[in-house]
């Protein structure tokens, strides 16, 4: 591995919270110094990170890459080139492909593809059920010893309390995450936007707060009867965050993740029948925005998560009520968190380091996170002055389906460390086009 030197980068430290200037020296994929004026060994490769920050490198615990089975939306290769640009070093890849990952089999080729590309690590989720079906206990052990770092139907929400138990007591032994997507599909079923005005005003069938808050609620009540972590997917509802508030405040073992467009659009961005901005959970009101974000700087949400839902252009070019739900997210996150919680003072640099780096690896299980010598060399540079216009046409995912297309946004990332590797993505504050 290349010997890498970073000059004079703004250093931020989630875990202390610390924030100073210093030069940081890579060996072995290692951080091997932390100083001021640092001398590079022969044959060091030199970076000058004036003007930009340094975080222990994002992880995104929240992604959909599509293979097996879905490669006309994404493929791994793509998404991890799009999780590159958008400045993650790891993402977790949820189940919902076809076949479902839900056996060892499936686990380890996510893991297998995610190794051989080379770029951003791949961690796989495995299903809670099997097929996804929530009928049968998917073989969770099989698939933890595969590499599954946490455990998820994610697209739906396992209904059947009992069932959810004893997967609940399963993954409590194997010291793994469960992570719920909170919707009772029964108050929700054939609905496409936020239940409320707006809804009413386009015309299309609604899907009411109360769905997740009815799911979040139980499934704290079997966290705390089982002694499982639960981690919430995709947070969206005022009464959802109070709920998690209330959970956390009795010492239980719950998290909770939200996604840039949830904590800066609202209902609103549906109107014309917008279908990029049909996702589910789908955007709320302007009060579930603010709860959202207050939830953040309280620190009640630990997780900043992108849902990176992908999908091919025709199919997302139809009526409203037959499009897809989701958002393509990898690579506008990080420049979201910056405009709409950084610059706005919503949250500071440790604590957004924090949700994008420090806290998403406690909730996997995965080293590092700090900035100290001696940890893992797993970086992400952001220039938090760089102004860019949000371009689909640039991306390096499949999916160009944003809402965001054309928002001028401030903060992105520059580059990121991983496997011992520097990989420029943007110009450094002074420098050339950068691409990868």
């Amino acid at each position: 591995m290349k010997r890498i030197l970073f000059k004079s980068g703004t250093l931020v430290d989630p875990s202390s919270g610390r924030v100073w200037q210093a030069d940081l020296l890579v060996e072995e994929g290692r951080i091997k110094a932390i100083d001021s004026g640092l001398v590079p060994p022969r044959g060091t490769e030199v970076v000058n990170a004036g003007g930009c920050l340094i975080f222990p490198g994002c992880v995104d615990v929240h992604v959909h890459l599509r293979e097996p089975g879905f490669e006309h939306k994404e493929t791994i290769a793509t998404g991890v080139r799009a999780a590159v640009r958008g400045g993650f070093v790891a993402v977790a890849a949820m189940p919902n492909t076809r076949p479902v990952a839900d056996s060892a089999a499936v686990v380890g080729y996510v893991r297998a593809r995610g190794e051989e590309e080379g770029l951003a690590q791949v961690f796989p989720v495995g299903a809670l059920s099997r097929g996804s079906e929530g009928k049968e206990m998917a073989p969770l052990g099989e698939m933890r010893q595969a590499g599954a770092v946490a455990f998820s139907d994610d697209g739906r929400w396992l209904a059947d309390a009992q069932l959810m138990r004893r997967v609940m007591e399963y993954a409590r032994m194997l010291k793994a995450p469960v992570i719920s997507h909170c919707e009772e599909p029964a108050l929700t079923k054939g609905g496409v936007m936020n239940e409320g005005i707006t809804a009413t005003v386009l015309g299309l069938r609604g899907m009411p707060a109360a769905a997740e808050e009815i799911a979040v609620a139980r499934d704290i009540i079997l966290a705390e009867f089982t002694g499982c972590h639960l981690h919430v997917a995709h947070i969206s509802t005022a009464g959802a965050v109070r709920l998690v508030r209330e959970a956390r405040s009795r010492g239980l073992k719950v998290t909770a993740e939200v996604t840039p467009h949830h904590f800066t659009l609202t209902e609103e961005a549906v109107q014309g029948y917008n279908t990029n901005a049909k996702v589910n959970p789908p955007l709320r009101t302007r009060a579930d925005v603010e709860a959202l974000r207050e939830a953040l700087a309280d620190g009640t949400i630990d997780i900043i998560a992108t849902d990176h839902a992908p999908h091919a252009r025709e199919e997302k070019e139809v009526e409203f009520d037959q499009a897809p739900f989701g958002i393509s997210g990898l690579e506008t996150a990080i420049a979201l968190v910056f405009t709409e919680l950084v610059h706005k003072g919503v949250l500071d640099l440790p604590q957004a380091a924090a949700k994008l780096s420090l806290n998403p690896r406690r909730l996997l299980g995965l080293p590092g996170g700090v900035l100290a010598e001696g940890e893992p060399a797993e970086l992400t540079l952001i220039d938090p002055e760089r102004e860019e216009e949000v371009d689909p046409a640039t991306f390096a995912s499949k999916g160009r389906n944003t809402p965001f297309a054309g928002w001028r946004l401030k903060g992105w990332p520059v580059g990121v460390v991983v496997r011992g590797k520097w990989i420029p993505v943007r110009p450094l504050p002074g420098e050339g086009l950068r691409e990868i």
